[in-house]
């Protein structure tokens, strides 16, 4: 079975480490032979930390190692020496994942920047050792010491959601992904058939006056996607950090489709999915416009919905500059 390229939601069981046990020790002298109680104390059990890496891009290296635990704690020893604290565990994930306790559904926190941390479990006290129970009138517990505690246990839910500046939305076939090799240096999979895109893509757009704009490619929207149809509903996360949507439309009608029926269709499941998506500005882009009913279409679309789109062939390249300059303008005004 061929292993998964891209993984965005795992689940985590994180154990931090337990505490070292205190120990029993007395220390003799030829003037007191009886000894005195010089027992150390345990060490400190690691914590698990979770922390945000730009140089990770995918939750592939927990899918194959889901049981991050921490290091225990040292013993102590003789001559009151304390234990060794355990080594805390440093958990690395791409930037951008969100962080859900699985038994509770609460959310623990949001690693959206680079080297940003979450301590999602602590490790356990270590115990005491005789010596503190040196003096009379402080009775030792019955086996003399204490055992170290147990660290936490937790199991999490990890759900990436991939930062990007601009979310290429669209039905299956509608030339996403060739848009976005177009307008970009990335090279996802293209191919004549719907849903060739399993997994998201993002690429980096180098505008005319040297600044640059991230877009990321989702599988295509059906009817129904936010509810768990087609392919596209596991990737709907993907769009929420986006602060701009390009909604690409197959103009031509490539399989009898009907390109305003697309159109609606998608940007409705984008707002089902998230209400907050509905005031997210965007463009629509009018795709394979080479093709020869598209321009017909294209008169008809704007008739119908009131949009404007802008007219490219990702096959060709017609229109793609005039594409990236509109957005490149759109970008400016936003930062102005």
């Amino acid at each position: 079975m061929k292993p998964p390229a891209f993984i965005d939601s795992v689940k985590l069981f994180v154990s931090a480490g337990r505490g070292g046990n205190g120990v029993i020790s007395l220390h003799r002298t030829k003037y007191n032979l009886r000894g005195e109680p010089d027992g150390g104390d345990g060490g400190r059990g690691g914590d698990v930390i979770l922390r945000a890496d730009r140089n990770e891009y995918s939750l592939l290296p927990l899918f194959y190692a889901p049981h991050p635990r921490a290091e225990n704690g040292g013993h102590g020893s003789s001559r009151r020496m304390h234990g060794a604290n355990g080594k805390p565990l440093v958990v690395r994930l791409a930037c951008g994942t969100q962080v859900v306790d699985a038994a509770t559904g609460e959310v623990l926190g949001d690693l959206v920047e680079d080297g940003s941390e979450l301590l999602v479990a602590r490790g356990g006290e270590g115990g005491l050792g005789n010596w503190r129970w040196k003096r009379p009138n402080r009775p030792p517990p019955p086996e003399g010491h204490e055992r170290g505690a147990p660290g936490a246990e937790r199991t999490l839910r990890l759900e990436l959601k991939l930062i990007s500046d601009i979310g290429l939305v669209g039905y299956p076939n509608a030339g996403k992904s060739s848009l976005l090799c177009a307008i970009s240096h990335a090279h996802p999979k293209v191919a004549a058939y719907p849903f060739t895109t399993l997994n998201p893509t993002i690429g980096t757009v180098l505008f005319d006056d040297y600044s640059t704009a991230t877009v990321a490619d989702v599988p295509g929207l059906v009817k129904g996607a936010h509810e768990g149809v087609g392919l596209g509903h596991n990737f709907l996360r993907h769009i929420e950090r986006t602060t701009f949507l390009l909604y690409v439309v197959d103009m031509a009608g490539t399989d009898g489709r009907d390109p305003v029926e697309d159109y609606e269709s998608v940007s409705s499941e984008v707002k089902l999915h998230r209400r907050e998506l509905a005031e997210r500005p965007f463009l629509v882009v009018a795709n394979k416009m080479d093709l020869p009913a598209a321009p017909e279409r294209l008169a008809e679309f704007v008739e119908r919905t009131g949009e404007r789109p802008i007219p490219v062939s990702a096959e060709t390249g017609a229109g793609v500059e005039a594409l990236k300059a509109e957005l490149c303008a759109r970008f400016r005004s936003r930062q102005a």
